[in-house]
């Protein structure tokens, strides 16, 4: 079995070979007890690239980035992360994976006790125990710049909008520079201009830091804005890959089907 420092030696190759897909998702299978929720998945993403995952709730979008981060385990399949198998990999091997992901939860997910700056701070004092306070502060204050929020550090999560907070719940996300960020229905629950607000910032942090990402949304048009593919679920299966307009002249059922009631 690999070591942390085989780990870390497959992700410095991969880094330098930039060749294969950052998240590589080969044939995946995953029920719960009798409820089969994905049947078969394969799907990638490349650095740089946007990949939207659509699909009617319950259809296991949200199952696939919990098997991305190895928070559940597939039942069979395999997913790959910067070249590396993460199926069944030890904590300690499969933490040191988790540093190169951000997330960007539904609902934000802040911390209600800690300000803004403190949200923003947390995964940097638990993973970069070397940075000095003051370096910390500073790529705090970074971060919150480039989401927007520069002026509100000190501000509560109670204290701001529900746009504001998925703000901070990106700028937490990218703390640790990572390598693939994941987001989960990044305009749920936001007005029209708010979450065309969060789609222009993750199109612009996407042309900043060129990150593979993924995206699942049931909200077709920040989709079509932010990825450069999408990927249609229906009963775990995927039932189309491509561009938007593969979609719209697509002439399968079920995804015309989808995009009339979007």
């Amino acid at each position: 079995m690999d070591t942390v420092d085989d780990i870390a030696t497959k992700q410095e190759e991969f880094e330098q070979d930039g060749r294969a897909p950052v998240v590589a998702i080969d044939n995946v299978y995953k029920s719960f007890g009798n409820l089969k929720v994905l049947n078969g998945i394969s799907l990638s993403v490349a650095r740089g690239e946007t990949l939207a995952v659509l699909g009617r709730s319950g259809t296991g979008k949200s199952v696939l980035l919990r098997l991305i981060i190895g928070l559940n385990q597939p039942d069979s399949g395999s997913i790959r992360i910067g070249g590396q198998d993460i199926t069944g990999l030890p904590m300690d091997q499969l933490g040191l994976i988790r540093k190169k992901m951000g997330f960007l939860f539904q609902h934000a997910a802040l911390y209600d006790s800690l300000s803004v700056a403190e949200n923003v701070a947390f995964p940097l004092r638990h993973h970069r125990r070397e940075m000095s306070g003051s370096e910390r502060d500073d790529r705090v204050r970074k971060l919150l710049a480039e989401v927007g929020l520069e002026n509100d550090i000190e501000k509560m999560p109670s204290d701001i909008s529900g746009g504001m907070q998925k703000r901070v719940g990106l700028a937490r996300a990218l703390a640790l520079a990572p390598e693939i960020l994941l987001l989960d229905e990044p305009t749920a629950g936001l007005d029209p201009i708010s979450s065309g607000e969060i789609d222009e910032l993750i199109l612009k942090l996407q042309r900043e830091h060129q990150m593979a990402s993924i995206v699942v949304t049931h909200d077709m048009f920040s989709a079509k804005t932010i990825a450069s593919r999408l990927a249609l679920l229906d009963q775990g299966s995927v039932v189309i890959e491509g561009t938007f307009e593969d979609l719209r002249q697509s002439d399968i059922g079920f995804v015309k089907e989808f995009l009339m009631h979007s």
